[in-house]
């Protein structure tokens, strides 16, 4: 197999794992890995654009609007239409702010979980490549 297509094939199998495994933490809340995504960035940043959230995720559009209006339907989130009738600002709601704590608790144990399959000493330069990676890759996705 070619070494670029292996490191690929790699990267995304691990990352098919991951989403397993957070998908197995969360489902005694009722939440997969793609909301606990969203949730997650409204708690870090506060209410959002739907377009905004799609950005910071690197996802298109009419996923994130599916998973919004699941969350809704959850309770978990609000939509409120802005100023621009095509804009929709997504908050927490009250109900996932008291619940965050729970699910945060979940997703931190399923990561240690990961984690303890890899040397601590790898942990920080593995961090540094993917972060230089992404940031790389968010510079030329800005500049296209």
């Amino acid at each position: 197999m070619n070494k670029t297509h292996d490191l690929f094939h790699s990267i995304q199998q691990l990352a098919r794992q991951f989403t397993k495994e957070l998908n197995i933490a969360l489902e005694p809340f009722d939440i997969y890995s793609s909301e606990w995504a969203i949730l997650f960035v409204l708690k870090e940043n506060g209410p959002l654009a739907q377009k905004e959230i799609a950005e910071y995720l690197s996802i298109e559009a009419p996923p994130v609007t599916r998973t919004v209006k699941k969350l809704v339907e959850k309770n978990y989130v609000l939509q409120v239409k802005g100023e621009d009738r095509r804009t929709n600002k997504v908050f927490l709601t009250d109900i996932a702010i008291q619940e965050y704590a729970k699910w945060e608790e979940a997703v931190l144990q399923a990561n240690k979980g990961l984690l303890a399959q890899l040397p601590a000493e790898s942990w920080e330069y593995l961090h540094q490549i993917i972060s230089g990676w992404s940031h790389s890759l968010a510079i030329k996705e800005e500049n296209k």
